[in-house]
């Protein structure tokens, strides 16, 4: 390894990098517009980053004096740097940290991430979407969309499509929530609900506290492939989808009102994987 490598150094909280990570980590619509704006999304902490090495698409990584002395961060640096030496590196003064970073003690490593094209240009190109999907449609909380994502990963679902009015799946919130699943997905955003109608071809499912059909009474089904959709918080599906597809109810104690979305999510997404095992 060479470590002796010329780092460029971020001293001022005026200077134009740092003010553009400031902008990607803003939250609601104007973070989201910062990233879909400059292709790239902001990766924090030490276990996003190490999800990422040797992945071209991690072109920037800063870090700091304290940063370098830990074991951790400067090994996924350097092992990035050897395998992808065109990275830039930035090297930030200990207090602009305080700054980048909201969490107490957080390590100082951070990278920037560009955007995979399927969520830079929403269906344009795409005119269909053929085996398993989740589909989120207009799930607001970023935890939930983040454990979503990561449950999906989990499930071997690798297709996620997220509705216009969900939350930025490239977000910092969605990706530390997601821990990584990011890396192991394909994900689709801003789509109308039109297009999802238009482009997946599998049957559409909608977890739906009322819906007709009991998820553990539905083997024939799950064994092929299917669009599993989630409702926002809130509303639940959207009418327009729901009208195309099957209402699956999860059987819960009549006491409780309804399950959060992320935890249906996955008792879904593994009732389908055991039901397709021999």
């Amino acid at each position: 390894m060479n470590h002796d490598l010329k780092f460029e150094p971020i001293s001022s909280k005026d200077n134009p990098l740092f003010k553009e990570i400031r902008l990607l980590q803003a939250t609601g619509s104007k973070g989201q517009k910062a990233r879909i704006a400059s292709g790239y999304a902001l990766l924090e902490g030490i276990h996003l980053v190490q999800t990422w090495v040797g992945d071209p698409a991690l072109k920037t990584l800063l870090t700091s004096e304290v940063g370098l002395g830990n074991s951790e961060i400067s090994h996924a640096l350097y092992s990035h740097l050897e395998i992808c030496p065109e990275t830039r590196v930035f090297l930030l003064d200990k207090g602009l940290w305080d700054l980048l970073s909201d969490l107490v003690n957080a390590p100082h490593i951070a990278g920037l991430l560009e955007l995979p094209k399927s969520s830079l240009m929403p269906s344009q190109s795409i005119s269909t979407l053929a085996g398993d999907v989740v589909i989120l449609d207009r799930i607001q909380d970023a935890g939930n969309v983040g454990a979503i994502l990561r449950t999906a990963a989990a499930a071997g679902f690798t297709q996620v499509l997220a509705i216009s009015g969900c939350a930025h799946l490239w977000s910092s919130k969605v990706l530390r929530a997601g821990m990584g699943a990011h890396r192991l997905l394909d994900l689709y955003e801003g789509w109308s609900n039109q297009q999802v109608l238009s482009a997946v071809t599998a049957p559409f499912l909608a977890a739906t506290a009322d819906g007709s059909t009991d998820l553990f009474n539905m083997k024939k089904d799950l064994i092929h492939p299917v669009a599993w959709i989630m409702g926002s918080e809130g509303q639940g599906v959207s009418e327009d989808l729901l009208a195309q597809a099957k209402g699956v109810s999860i059987p819960i104690d009549p006491r409780v009102e309804s399950l959060n979305v992320s935890t249906a999510a996955a008792v879904c997404l593994f009732e389908t994987v055991r039901s397709r095992r021999i």
